[in-house]
């Protein structure tokens, strides 16, 4: 095995046009034809995450969010997040990531998602020609304190913060993630509920104010499932190689 052979399959997973115009997905560090024994899966490539693939002898990380998104103006020991770039080139690991490709695909951030809140009828609204990052689906009636202890729940939340539309929870919206972006979008699909991540004060004010439950879960539980599910696909598909799962979670606390 080596790099290459683990991005291939992973673009077959989760094709690199899927990915949005100003994202940065794919092989992002270290050497392509590497040889591969050993995988860790992880949301982020943090420090922590870096020295806990130092320790367990991994030659790549596979990610969700880019370990390089913004240009780079110097590669430097200069700031933590360049410090953690070069000791992964210094000891010899790859880093490869899935990003929006991986939010947009059939099977990937969101739909991983919706599977773990039981929504059924699932559709998945367009982004132009290509599927985007919203998934859509039905919930037997319910009030939201009640969904949102299921959210609450079945993504390990610390805590929600939630605002009430005044409606019963039955068509459920949902985006791993920051998905503040999308809640015109979310508003013409007739959903009563949105699950998302990242929502600012002024924002929670405005969708109460038009009749729509908003739920944010936080954006590493929103998201972090999919990490369980690659590191399945990638054992299944690569049993010589070892597949581990960062024990690293989320930096946000709740006190």
């Amino acid at each position: 095995m080596t790099v290459q052979t683990v991005l291939d399959f992973l673009f077959q997973l989760a094709p690199k046009d899927y990915a949005m115009s100003w994202d940065n997905v794919g092989h992002l560090l270290g050497r392509r034809e590497a040889p591969v024994t050993r995988v860790l899966v992880a949301l982020d490539t943090t420090p922590d995450v870096a020295k806990e693939a130092t320790a367990l002898g991994c030659q790549l990380i596979v990610t969700h969010h880019p370990v390089i998104f913004n240009p780079i103006r110097h590669l430097t020991d200069a700031d933590p997040m360049t410090r953690t770039a070069l000791h992964l080139l210094e000891q010899g690991i790859a880093v490869i990531s899935m990003h929006t490709n991986l939010d947009c695909v059939p099977g990937g951030v969101t739909d991983e998602l919706a599977r773990l809140l039981d929504l059924e009828r699932v559709e998945i609204l367009p982004n132009g020609a290509q599927p985007g990052v919203i998934r859509v689906g039905e919930v037997a009636p319910t009030t939201l304190p009640e969904f949102a202890a299921l959210v609450k729940a079945r993504l390990g939340c610390e805590g929600l913060r939630c605002t009430d539309g005044g409606k019963p929870v039955r068509r459920v919206a949902m985006c791993g993630g920051a998905g503040m972006d999308f809640i015109e979008q979310v508003m013409r699909s007739g959903c009563d509920t949105f699950v998302t991540a990242d929502v600012r004060y002024h924002e929670f004010q405005e969708v109460q104010i038009r009749g729509l439950n908003l739920i944010d879960a936080g954006h590493f539980q929103t998201e972090n499932p999919i990490c369980t599910l690659l590191r399945g696909k990638l054992a299944a598909a690569f049993p010589e190689m070892e597949v581990l799962l960062s024990k690293h979670g989320d930096c946000i606390r709740f006190f």
